[in-house]
């Protein structure tokens, strides 16, 4: 990973119907996975297009949105409003990726010879 990029948590697409989990999580516990899942499905439900939890280099972990041009069905407003909800209400789970991500998908990409 170079110095500068985000890594992908996952994320869900209104365009697509899809849900994405980075495959260097797979280890993570099915339960957080399912709760990872609704989160990002049900926001692109009420918010629509596209929405993603990425890693800065940091290992903080930072939510992304976007929609295509021209999309008047995406709320803006409704958007910022949910982020800050689930900021609340998911705060202990946000917390835990983030410290899971420091001490392990760090610590294995260093030993993989990657620069976190």
């Amino acid at each position: 990973m170079e110095k500068g990029k985000e890594v992908v948590l996952c994320g869900a697409s209104a365009y697509k119907q899809k849900f994405y989990l980075n495959e260097a999580f797979q280890k993570l516990p099915q339960g957080i996975k399912d709760e990872l899942q609704i989160m990002c499905v049900l926001y692109t439900q009420d918010v629509g297009g596209v929405f993603l939890l990425e890693f800065d280099e940091n290992g903080s972990l930072r939510f992304r949105t976007e929609a295509k041009p021209g999309d008047y069905s995406y709320d803006e407003i409704g958007s910022v409003l949910k982020i800050k909800e689930l900021q609340r209400t998911k705060e202990e789970l946000l917390r835990s990726l983030e410290l899971y991500y420091k001490l392990m998908v760090q610590k294995e990409m260093e030993t993989a010879g990657e620069k976190p």
